[in-house]
């Protein structure tokens, strides 16, 4: 069982910077890919970037060039760094996590809320 723990959420203007953090309880290298996805009011949960043990990254099309995604083995947690926030990346953000057996483990949500 993996115990994912979201921080880092919260209000901020947009053109604005926000930093998402999760950390999992099992090891970080032992995962076949970590990852975060949002879910916006009214819309399905979407991918907005992974990063898979042998470090290549997938980002969503809305975020290349804004977000990025980074993990540290040491502390099992992945990060998103997240720059240059527009009112549409207003959503609660979810950490995820793909172990060896290909089980996928999510955490509680963390809500990002972009003002204009």
């Amino acid at each position: 069982q993996v115990q994912l723990v979201e921080s880092g959420g919260g209000l901020v203007q947009a053109g604005g910077s926000l930093r998402l953090s999760c950390a999992a309880s099992g090891s970080s290298t032992s995962f076949n890919a970590m990852g975060w996805y949002r879910q916006a009011p009214g819309k399905q949960r979407e991918l907005v970037a992974t990063l898979s043990r042998g470090g290549n990254t997938i980002y969503a099309d809305s975020v290349k060039g804004r977000f990025t995604i980074s993990k540290d083995d040491a502390k099992n947690t992945v990060y998103l760094q997240m720059n240059s926030l527009k009112p549409e990346d207003t959503a609660v953000y979810y950490c995820t996590v793909l172990n060896r057996a290909y089980r996928e483990y999510w955490g509680q949500g963390t809500q990002v809320t972009v003002s204009s």
